[in-house]
C-alpha cells in the first residue's frame, strides 16, 4: 500500500481512494496491486458489504495508466517490465468483473483508460456532472483495452465501435442511455450518497435516491448516422460511407478517425468484431496478446512521443493510410502466445 492509493474501511464499506491528482490519478503499478490486495481483504470480511472507489482532486477519476512509465520501459528494451503491468491490471479487471460485493464506482470528472478497467466493469458506475468518459488510445498507437473488447460491442448498434473509433467523449447522459454508466448523481450529491453507501443503505436503492433524470447525449442523437457508417468491417468500409452521408457530424467524425493511427484503427476494429462472441476472461486474454504484440511495435511510441514527450502534434505513423495496414499485419496481433494471460 502506498499514499497512491489510499483504501480503508469506511462503516460497511471498503472505501478506495485513486490519490494522484497531479497526475489526473493516472494509474501505477503499485496502485493496481494496491486494489488487488484490499479486494482480497475485503471479499472475506463480513463487515464490509461493497467497495466505494473514488478518485481524489476533483478533475478525474482516473485518466488512464501511466503511458509515460511504459513508453520509458519499452524505450529501454524492459519489455517484461511493462508487460507485467498490463498483466496484473488486465487480472484485476477479472477480479472487480466477477466481484462478489457490490463494486461502486463514483466517477464525477475524466474516465479514460486504465480508470475504465476500475469503473466500468463493477456492479455500478455512477456519473457526476464532470464525468467524461473516453478510449482515446488509437490516437497514441494503442487500442482500447482493460475490457472494452468485451464492453463496447455490446452497446447499442454501433456506438462502441464509434467510441472506439474516434476516441469521443461520453457525458453522463449518454453513458446511461447507452449503458455505460448505471446512474447520473448531480456532484453535489456525491458527498450525500457516499454516506448512504457507507451507512449501508442498500446500493441499489441508495443510487436511485440521488440519481437525477437523464436524456439522450449527443452520441445518442447520432445513433442512425453511426449505426449506418459504423457497420463495416474495415477502416476503408467506415470512411466511405461517412464520406457518402451529408451533414457536419459524419464530415468530422471522418475527419477524426483521419487522423489516428491507421495500424491501430485496424485493430481496434477486429478487436471489437472479435468480442462479439467472447465472454469476459477470453476478451482480457485476446487483449493481453495484443498489447504484448503492440509494445514490440512502432506507433504506440511515436503517438507517446507526439502527445506526450515532444508534444509536437504530429506522429510520424507506421503506415500512411488504414488501406496500407494489410490482413496479415493484423491478424498477428492476436495470435496465441506461450505464456496467456490466466486469472492468477
Amino acid at each position: 500500500m502506498t499514499d497512491e492509493i489510499i483504501c480503508e474501511r469506511r462503516g460497511a464499506a471498503g472505501h478506495v481512494l485513486l490519490n494522484r491528482p497531479a497526475a489526473l490519478n493516472a494509474l501505477t503499478h503499485g496502485m493496481v496491486r494496491g486494489l488487488a490486495d484490499a479486494l482480497d481483504r475485503w471479499e472475506t470480511d463480513p463487515d464490509v458489504t461493497r467497495v466505494v472507489v473514488e478518485g481524489a482532486g476533483g478533475k478525474a477519476f482516473c485518466a488512464g495508466g501511466d503511458i509515460r512509465m511504459l513508453y520509458e520501459a519499452g524505450k529501454a528494451g524492459r519489455h517484461d517490465e511493462a508487460r507485467a503491468f498490463w498483466r496484473d491490471e488486465y487480472r484485476l479487471n477479472i477480479r472487480i468483473k466477477r466481484y462478489a460485493k457490490p463494486y461502486v464506482a463514483l466517477v464525477d470528472g475524466i474516465d479514460m483508460g486504465g480508470g475504465v478497467g476500475l469503473s466500468l466493469h463493477g456492479s455500478h458506475l455512477v456519473a457526476g456532472d464532470r464525468f467524461r468518459f473516453a478510449m482515446p488510445e488509437v490516437s497514441i498507437g494503442f487500442f482500447p483495452d482493460v475490457g472494452a473488447t468485451y464492453a463496447l460491442p455490446r452497446l447499442p448498434g454501433e456506438t462502441g465501435t464509434y467510441i472506439a473509433l474516434t476516441g469521443g467523449r461520453v457525458d453522463a447522459d449518454d453513458a446511461v442511455t447507452l449503458g455505460l454508466a448505471s446512474a447520473a448523481v448531480p456532484s453535489g450529491r456525491f458527498e450525500a450518497l457516499r454516506e448512504r453507501l457507507v451507512a449501508g443503505e442498500p446500493v441499489a436503492a441508495a443510487v436511485a435516491a440521488e440519481a437525477r433524470a437523464t436524456a439522450p447525449g449527443p452520441i445518442a442523437r447520432e445513433r442512425a448516422t453511426i449505426d449506418r457508417c459504423f457497420a463495416g468491417d474495415t477502416i476503408a468500409a467506415v470512411l466511405a460511407a461517412l464520406d457518402a452521408e451529408s451533414g457536419a457530424f459524419a464530415a468530422e467524425t471522418a475527419a477524426t478517425i483521419r487522423g489516428k493511427s491507421p495500424a491501430s484503427l485496424a485493430i481496434a476494429l477486429e478487436q471489437l468484431r472479435r468480442g462479439k462472441a467472447l465472454d469476459f476472461e477470453a476478451a482480457m486474454a485476446l487483449e493481453y496478446r495484443v498489447v504484448s504484440r503492440i509494445g514490440h511495435g512502432e506507433d504506440f511510441y511515436e503517438g507517446v512521443r507526439a502527445t506526450i514527450i515532444d508534444k509536437d502534434g504530429t506522429p510520424r505513423w507506421q503506415h500512411p493510410a488504414p488501406d496500407a495496414v494489410d490482413r496479415a499485419f493484423v491478424d498477428a496481433h492476436f495470435a496465441p502466445l506461450p505464456d496467456e494471460l490466466g486469472t492468477a
